[in-house]
């Protein structure tokens, strides 16, 4: 059993005794260990307070929740640390008073390599957030705007407001919506800018362009400094948000582009043939990346080395 799986029992408290062994051997192996169980314990912590929330509320938040329960929800949010919750859930005891207290409180939330989480915001809308993705947000929207930031890549379906448009700004472009559904992978660090729409409307807006109005079933991508449309091709592509990794035709140059992104891992291929090769199929996020490698190989062969020190795959 992988130690992915192990961690996953251990924080869900189902962990067998051998299990409990295993974890507290691979805890002590290194300091980056602990790192990474206490991200992914907060990243469990922030999806169940999500599925408690979403089933004990209605799409909007409550203003007059009974205080026994808020006391409660900010005791127990004062546990999580600011990994992956800051401004923490105590922001609840704020939407109380609102009357005396009109600014908006700011979360930001961090997934790490391998993982994903969904968000539900004050106004109803959903997000799912993909790896090494972080995306900030305020505790109740104030103003005429309703504005998030994203750094990574986020799903959206906006709560439709046609008094208050939805923002996400990213490292690039902003893009503005009055409720919709669409898809926004935007790294900073690795000058990536895409947004898929599905349904309703978007526009991309910058200080030094022109705004690009997209429609159901369009894409734009940051290609040599321009926006560039396109179609969505393969619809199957959005499953991440399911925990999977699909493809389709799709060269192993891309597909490996993406395992380094989702898994934060650098792969050099030393056998530049193989970068052509399409590939179709799937992996679950969570089995990792030498598990996509691993059954990459039963197609296309090649061996690969990890260096876990510097972090990197070499491919032969």
């Amino acid at each position: 059993m992988d130690i992915q799986t192990i961690i996953q029992h251990y924080i869900e408290g189902n962990a067998t005794a051998n299990e409990r062994r295993q974890f507290l051997l691979w805890l002590k192996e290194d300091e980056e260990h602990t790192k990474e169980y206490r991200a992914l314990r907060k990243l469990h912590d922030l999806n169940t307070w999500n599925m408690n929330k979403a089933s004990t509320t209605a799409p909007e938040v409550e203003t007059k929740p009974k205080k026994k329960r808020l006391y409660t929800l900010a005791r127990e949010a004062l546990k999580l640390s600011a990994v992956l919750l800051i401004g923490i859930l105590s922001t609840w005891f704020i939407i109380e008073n609102k009357d005396k207290v009109e600014s908006a409180q700011m979360q930001t939330i961090y997934v790490p390599s391998g993982q994903r989480a969904e968000v539900l915001l004050c106004d109803g809308t959903k997000v799912w957030v993909n790896s090494q993705t972080t995306l900030t947000f305020p505790d109740k929207f104030v103003g005429r705007q309703r504005v998030v930031t994203l750094d990574g890549e986020g799903y959206f379906e906006v709560a439709k407001d046609t008094d208050h448009p939805f923002i996400v700004e990213t490292g690039l472009y902003n893009i503005s919506v009055l409720g919709t559904e669409f898809n926004v992978k935007a790294y900073q660090k690795k000058d990536i800018f895409e947004t898929a729409l599905i349904e309703g409307s978007v526009e991309i807006l910058s200080d030094n362009t022109t705004p690009v109005r997209l429609v159901p079933n369009e894409t734009v991508v940051l290609a040599n400094g321009k926006l560039v449309r396109g179609t969505i091709t393969d619809h199957n592509y959005f499953k991440w948000r399911e925990g999977l990794i699909c493809f389709e035709k799709e060269k192993l140059s891309s597909l490996f582009e993406k395992l380094e992104l989702y898994y934060d891992v650098k792969i050099i291929v030393e056998n530049k043939a193989l970068l052509q090769w399409p590939y179709n199929g799937k992996f679950r996020v969570k089995d990792g990346v030498e598990h996509a490698l691993r059954v990459l190989q039963h197609k296309h062969k090649f061996e690969y080395i990890k260096d876990e020190e510097d972090n990197t795959i070499i491919i032969r």
